[in-house]
């Protein structure tokens, strides 16, 4: 390695622990001019290293070095990890998080008696709550992680974030063997692991902010690593444990019926359906699917954040309704999404375990394209599928999106329209270059 390379590398190594670091201990989520300088610094020694072509034992490193600097921290840019908590000693102390609101467990006169010691926890949780009002939304898999942590530290929220964050740790390894596997079993560099590897937004938001897209990438890659091996059940009850850690991977379903063909697709989908039931058993009450439902529809009904087309047509409900139309428009654009996944799933050319990945990720890319929220963790799938594909632009959609933090500079949040504008401009010139739809429609026709 030349003199000068080593140089270029160093610089651009201690560039991304002094923007990690500083982002996980020195910046609250309003500062925004703080968080997106220091958020540019990361993706520029991310660029650094990808340019210098970092060699791989190098980079496995670096990535380890950055995601352990996050251990002690307590997530500056998500409080998700309250409800976490509050999930978990409900789950500790044998009470259905599925069941009752927050705001029902601290009312003056609760329909349900809490013990003392668990009551006085939970009022002092309660102002930390992003949702109060709103059931459950983490399904088993997660309850189970919240409830670990909540049993080794009943008492202590900073316990509990380094448990949750040393099992993301795991899963991340995981995710680190399962590319390595992958990409030398489709005979690609697997150097290429490092895009996702390295990438800021998946360190920010998985390790630093503790969200389970991490346990969901592990699941994917190894449902997707047992299915080459021609493991199809192993690979089905895996791909259970990922839907009951996130919803999420049943998009993958629809590419598996001619992949596998019909009867061995039902079998894998009864599997994989069984596997989440069994997983969802311990919270199953009467009213769980209403509250569950009451959830979903709140999402596509209500939220919005971060979003594209959806901001668009919401534009045009006003200058026709006069008013916001989400009612409206979020359900019909998750339906024309599903249309439009069922549609690539059944005229899919020449369907094979190689090819997975590339079309998941245009199912995943036309899905957040019509989401009516698209938080920035949500794109990190994308950011991993990419590494099997010849395409970048979930990389740079990953990099803008840390923009939309610009939002929580205010209370409650707004979000610049000039803002998501930009960022939305630069995916699409990256879409536009990349031009993946072109190959991606090529590749489609009946059989």
């Amino acid at each position: 390695m030349s003199t000068r390379r080593t140089a270029w590398l160093g610089t651009a190594v201690v560039l991304s622990m002094g923007a990690q670091v500083a982002l996980a201990y020195y910046t609250p989520r309003a500062h925004t001019a703080q968080l997106l300088g220091l958020l540019a610094l990361a993706f520029a020694g991310y660029a650094a290293l990808l340019w210098a072509r970092v060699p791989l034992w190098l980079g496995l490193g670096v990535a380890l070095l950055l995601r352990l600097l996050w251990l002690p921290a307590t997530p500056a840019l998500s409080d998700d990890y309250h409800r976490f908590r509050w999930d978990g000693m409900l789950v500790v102390h044998g009470y259905n998080p599925f069941r009752y609101q927050p705001r029902e467990l601290v009312a003056a006169r609760p329909a349900t008696p809490l013990p003392p010691a668990l009551a006085r926890e939970l009022r002092v949780l309660y102002p930390s709550l992003n949702s109060p009002r709103y059931y459950s939304v983490y399904p088993p898999v997660c309850q189970a992680a919240f409830a670990f942590g909540a049993y080794l530290f009943p008492a202590s929220a900073t316990g509990f974030i380094w448990v949750i964050r040393l099992l993301l740790l795991a899963a991340e390894a995981l995710t680190a063997g399962l590319l390595l596997r992958l990409l030398s079993a489709l005979q690609l560099p697997k150097t290429q692991a490092l895009w996702y590897l390295l990438h800021p937004l998946v360190l920010v938001e998985l390790t630093g902010n503790l969200h389970f897209e991490a346990v969901v990438i592990t699941g994917l890659l190894a449902s997707g690593a047992l299915l080459g091996q021609r493991r199809w059940r192993a690979s089905a009850g895996v791909l259970g444990l990922a839907v009951a850690t996130k919803l999420l991977p049943l998009v993958a379903l629809p590419l598996l019926v001619r992949r596998l063909g019909w009867r061995r697709a039902v079998g894998y989908g009864l599997l994989c359906g069984l596997t989440t039931l069994l997983l969802f058993a311990p919270f199953l009450t009467p009213d769980l699917l209403q509250h569950i439902g009451q959830s979903l529809g709140l999402y596509f009904r209500t939220f919005e954040f971060n979003a594209s087309l959806y901001y668009l047509l919401r534009a045009l409900g006003y200058l026709y309704w006069g008013y916001n139309k989400i009612a409206l428009i979020g359900p019909g654009l998750a339906l024309l999404a599903a249309v439009g996944m069922l549609g690539i799933a059944w005229r899919e050319k020449r369907p094979t375990v190689a090819t997975l990945p590339g079309t998941l990720l245009l199912l995943l890319t036309l899905y957040y394209l019509m989401a009516t929220v698209v938080h920035p963790w949500y794109l990190t799938p994308l950011v991993a599928l990419s590494v099997f594909t010849p395409y970048r632009f979930a990389l740079v959609w990953g990099a803008m999106a840390v923009v939309s933090y610009a939002a929580y500079q205010f209370s409650p949040y707004a979000e610049n329209p000039w803002l998501l504008g930009v960022e939305y401009a630069v995916v699409l010139l990256a879409l536009v270059v990349e031009q993946p739809w072109r190959a991606a429609l090529a590749r489609l026709a009946k059989n």
